[in-house]
């Protein structure tokens, strides 16, 4: 693998080596999400340049992380479950990064994919187990994105589906999750717009997906 060497015997250097380089990490956020073709991952992954994505998945295939799979005569990206246990590594640093988003700047997006992560790292458990089972269908630019809490269950992926709430939102929705935008202030602002359901299931799904303080 060409990754840098940083000469030390060391876990968390090996791992840097791994998946330090530029862009792989979101490449395993997007493949936590599920397989991806190669020009889904490119979509997903806009400002990426095509030879740095061809050379990131070589790298990480070599190295073990992901494989190249045939599924009904395509061929997608998967992790294999080497590459799986980078799950909590990669929800552990979204919380870490989310304390820190500050405004959106005009020309970032979000996607599916990194909504979907950045939920299940905030998905709040104990929270939800207490609450009633709610379906959330979220706009998200111009990609769909269906949440499902069921107790301690979570389902979130692509696509669209019978919801109590549906709204449409921006990068915005992210500062919900942080706790730096009430519900309220969301609506009242235009930062999210309610397509169907009762705004106060808004801020059921504030209390559900939040950052431990």
């Amino acid at each position: 693998m060409a990754a840098r060497d940083y000469g030390q015997y060391s876990g968390l250097a090996r791992a840097v080596e791994l998946v330090g380089e530029r862009w792989a990490l979101l490449i395993v956020r997007d493949l936590l999400t599920g397989p991806r073709r190669y020009g889904e991952l490119a979509a997903g992954l806009p400002r990426i340049p095509t030879n740095i994505l061809a050379a990131r998945l070589k790298e990480l295939q070599a190295a073990g992380i992901l494989r190249r799979a045939p599924r009904s005569r395509v061929i997608v990206y998967e992790l294999t479950p080497f590459g799986r246990g980078l799950e909590p590594v990669v929800l552990a640093l979204g919380a870490w990064g989310l304390q820190a988003m500050g405004d959106p700047r005009d020309e970032q997006i979000v996607t599916p994919a990194s909504m979907a992560i950045d939920l299940r790292t905030a998905f709040r458990e104990d929270v939800a187990a207490g609450l009633p089972a709610t379906s959330y269908s979220a706009r998200i630019d111009s990609a769909d994105l269906f949440i499902r809490v069921d107790g301690r269950l979570l389902d979130v992926g692509g696509g669209t589906g019978r919801a109590d709430l549906a709204f449409a939102a921006g990068p915005a929705l992210l500062r919900i999750v942080s706790g730096d935008l009430a519900p309220r202030t969301a609506i009242e602002t235009g930062a999210v717009a309610l397509l169907h359901g009762d705004a106060a299931l808004l801020d059921r799904f504030a209390t559900t997906f939040r950052l431990a303080a």
